[in-house]
């Protein structure tokens, strides 16, 4: 057959992002950053929740009648939206992450990463765009679909995406792989949250509070940076490994879980190691992302006049004195994301060394250790220690979700990697909804009970501890996966018999496309466009956290 007349697949086909050879695979990091420094805007919006409570009012909030139901005041054009209400927004993002990820997982490993990119980049941007018409005409329900909904489907598409392809590259190095591009979704809010506030303030009128224009602004910055990731992304071809690299020998000390061969997405999830992975998974975000939302208010009630120099409670500070530990407060959670941002990378490369169950078991011992001492550190009145014991925690809870695509990497194989780690993350989904509201209702509970705001978190801290030690059991108990869950060489044969087809069209036909970007500038050029608007983040982020310091 004359393959001249074949028709060539289209660009975005998992057949079309097949690496010539020659490629170089530093180019894929940079790609897979791009787009998750945007979906990681997700742990911004809360700069927006301020201004859109008043953006009726302008410079107060107009408050909605007593009598007005709550599905009435999600169609009010009249009066404000409360806090409470935006705040809803969060629990989307996280279901919707999770669920999509775990629906559309399969997809993604036939479709490719860069057609799922794609898909990612216009639900991420679209949702925007929507949740801006939401905020002119006032109707909550839009930001809900637009963000939440629609959004929250582009987050779990665009977190998903570069995971089994990094891992493909770099076999060698899965955590540290995996790592750098997880790293830029805890970096995602350092970029986009004082860009927001930026655009904010230059868009705001006397009938605006300029939130919507900024929506707008930020979907199409968004869209271009992802459709560049996700045009950039590049599969190696079957069986390719890095020159001098030889897989893992399993039958030696330390490398029982890793194996050389594959498990299928309908296999996998019904294993008794998915399930204790997914536990130790819930368990270490579920006692992280509860302390990531109250990280401000902890610090202002723990040690509240100490934090400037005065020995008074929390409820005994003036309005001003209140306003000036909020800004040292605010220090506190920008050092806090900077240590969850590092630890995605830093605990994940660890990992290549000390073997993921292993780091698991530093993340847990360690972590019930630190979460059992903050009680100690805030009767002594310790906040070097109280603050270093939270960056540490933080870390380790960003090192989880860094760590847990190569834990799967090693026992499961590489081919549905992606798909396994998206019915994972149903286990982020669950942590969303647990970690805050376990928090925020036993301080509730110990307050409304005569607590001292002080002491409000002590139990807090032992039942987060107590959940780590849960983890840890969790951790312990995973073992390699029995052979008969993995795939025959039939089915992994049947499994690539259409892409080897269409991959030897498009070989064929190949002299028609550009060659591929081969030189290192092209590498420092595309790491560039992604280390300085990062850069200019963590430069923001550490001006807010010298004021902890002061």
């Amino acid at each position: 057959m004359n393959t001249a007349s074949i028709a060539m697949p289209g660009m975005l086909s998992r057949e079309r992002t097949i690496a010539r050879p020659g490629f170089n695979r530093w180019l894929v990091p940079p790609a897979a950053l791009a787009i998750h420094l945007c979906i990681g805007m997700a742990y911004g919006f809360s700069v927006f929740w301020l201004p859109l409570s008043r953006a009726i009012g302008i410079t107060e909030s107009v408050a909605c009648s007593a009598d007005m139901g709550f599905f009435q005041q999600m169609v009010a054009t009249n009066c404000d939206w409360k806090i409470s209400m935006l705040g809803w927004m969060y629990t989307l993002f996280f279901v919707f992450l999770g669920s999509s990820a775990a629906l559309w997982g399969g997809w993604l490993e036939k479709a490719g990463p860069r057609k799922a990119g794609v898909v990612s980049a216009c639900c991420w941007s679209g949702g925007l765009l929507v949740s801006a018409l939401g905020i002119y005409t006032h109707q909550i329900w839009l930001m809900w679909l637009g963000s939440g909904v629609i959004g929250g489907i582009g987050l779990g598409l665009g977190y998903i995406s570069p995971v089994s392809t990094l891992i493909k590259w770099f076999p060698d190095r899965r955590g540290m792989a995996t790592g750098m591009a997880i790293m830029g979704f805890g970096g995602g809010a350092m970029i986009g949250a004082p860009l927001a506030d930026k655009l904010m303030k230059y868009f705001a009128t006397p009938h605006s509070v300029g939130v919507w224009e900024t929506f707008v602004v930020l979907a199409v910055i968004y869209f271009a940076f992802m459709m560049a990731g996700a045009l950039g992304y590049r599969v190696p071809t079957d069986n390719w490994k890095p020159a001098g690299w030889n897989p893992p020998d399993s039958s030696k000390p330390g490398n029982s879980l890793i194996t050389n061969k594959h498990v299928h997405l309908d296999v996998a999830w019904r294993t008794k190691q998915f399930w204790l992975v997914w536990g130790v998974l819930c368990l270490n975000v579920t006692a992280g992302i509860g302390i990531i939302g109250m990280a401000s208010p902890l610090l202002q009630e723990v040690f509240a006049g100490k934090l400037i120099g005065i020995d008074a409670t929390f409820n005994e500070l003036t309005a001003a004195q209140k306003g000036q530990i909020a800004a040292v407060a605010a220090g506190f959670t920008g050092l806090l994301s900077l240590f969850n941002i590092g630890g995605r990378f830093f605990w994940a490369s660890l990992s290549d060394k000390l073997g993921r169950k292993n780091t698991y078991f530093v993340f847990f011992v360690l972590g019930m250790v630190l979460y059992a001492a903050v009680p100690w550190t805030s009767q002594a009145g310790a906040l070097v220690l109280f603050v270093a014991a939270f960056c540490v925690i933080l870390s380790m809870y960003g090192g989880g979700f860094a760590t847990v695509p190569a834990y799967l990497a090693d026992m499961f194989g590489t081919k549905m990697v992606g798909a396994i780690h998206g019915r994972l993350l149903t286990a982020w989904s669950t942590a969303g909804v647990l970690g805050p509201v376990l928090v925020n209702y036993i301080r509730e509970y110990q307050l409304e009970h005569g607590v001292a705001r002080a002491d409000a978190y002590t139990m807090t801290m032992y039942i987060l501890a107590g959940l780590l030690a849960l983890g840890f059991i969790c951790n312990w108990l995973v073992t390699s996966v029995a052979e008969e869950h993995h795939m025959s060489d039939a089915e992994l044969a049947e499994e690539k018999k259409v892409a080897d087809d269409t991959h030897q069209h498009f070989i064929a036909d190949v002299e028609a496309l550009a060659d591929e970007v081969r030189h290192s500038w092209k590498v420092a050029l595309a790491w560039a466009a992604v280390w300085i608007p990062l850069g200019w983040g963590i430069w923001i982020t550490l001006q807010k956290t010298l004021l902890l310091f002061r």
